[in-house]
């Protein structure tokens, strides 16, 4: 049963040019072997981790998941007819391994969240309620975004429904929401989640869109896209507020087209709430607002080779 996601591989073509947008990103790099590890500052637990390769494509996703529960996954996963795998060349996790019914190769390992930076988001006053209480709440100049954690990753499949049947019947997580039955399908994991840690849209083939990060505030989100303009990196979409998950939102782009975004506000489900799962007009997919206006056509193209 997944419980939590650990971190997202991808293969990249340089390394180096990796290292430099994902830093100003605001993330922390480091090496390991041959590969490039990528951190929120503060917080014990691999993000992304890049290899080098011909073209940007997605390696694996890790996920977590408690001691006993790991041996009901593999019945599970066997008695569906799916083979277990030897870890890929040169990885050190341990757990299991399997591709899901897209080819994506899964990795399943005994592994708890490492809890986030523990400095308080922004506390915002509102009508009657307020939160902040004497103190000014503009941030300093040059502030720039600071990411808590990675809270998502959305994948390209051509059949939504059945990459959601997957991860929900065998690998137990929980279905939050769709969009016109199978153009995207929203997933949470068992126990208090945000409202989706996975997510799948329809595309011809399988492929990575997009990964996703929370930072503490609307501000971070701005200053942190800004920043990422002004290094010479391309805004992809925002800022705005998504509908599904109702979290403010910008994507930017990586030098492979590739997507990661900054987020905040998200809806957040606790284990023992009663959360009703709504299927999605396309009007309502995407977003609520943005101040660029509907996504740009490229925003949805699948840029992973076949």
């Amino acid at each position: 049963m997944i419980r939590n996601l650990q971190h997202l591989a991808l293969s990249v073509p340089d390394l180096e040019a990796g290292r430099r947008f994902y830093s100003a990103f605001g993330l922390e790099a480091g090496g390991r072997a041959n590969d490039l590890v990528l951190r929120c500052p503060g917080r014990a637990q691999d993000q992304i981790v890049l290899s080098e390769g011909p073209k940007r494509c997605i390696r694996y996703l890790s996920f977590g998941a408690a001691g006993p529960e790991l041996a009901g996954a593999k019945a599970r996963l066997e008695a569906s007819g799916v083979k277990l795998l030897d870890p890929p060349a040169g990885g050190a996790l341990g757990g299991l391994w399997f591709h899901d019914p897209d080819g994506t190769l899964i990795n399943l390992q005994i592994a708890e969240a490492a809890p986030p930076d523990s400095a308080p988001g922004e506390r915002v006053n509102s009508p009657g309620d307020f939160r902040r209480l004497a103190a000014r709440g503009v941030p300093a100049r040059g502030t720039r975004a600071r990411p808590r954690r990675l809270g998502h990753v959305l994948l390209f499949t051509p059949d939504v429904l059945r990459a959601a049947r997957f991860y929900t019947d065998v690998l137990g997580m929980q279905l939050s929401d769709t969009v016109a039955g199978d153009l995207l399908a929203f997933l949470r994991t068992p126990g208090d989640s945000d409202h989706h840690v996975l997510a799948f849209a329809r595309s011809e083939r399988r492929g990575f869109h997009h990964a996703s990060f929370e930072v503490g505030s609307l501000d971070e989100i701005v200053l942190g896209a800004q920043g990422l303009v002004e290094a010479g990196y391309r805004s992809a979409w925002g800022l705005g507020r998504h509908v599904i998950g109702s979290n403010f939102f910008h994507y930017l782009r990586d030098p492979w087209n590739g997507l990661v975004e900054y987020f905040w506000d998200i809806d957040f489900v606790p284990g023992t709430a009663t959360w009703e799962v709504r299927d999605w007009g396309p009007e309502d997919g995407f977003f609520l607002w943005s101040t660029g206006g509907p996504p740009p056509a490229d925003f949805v193209a699948n840029f992973e080779e076949a």
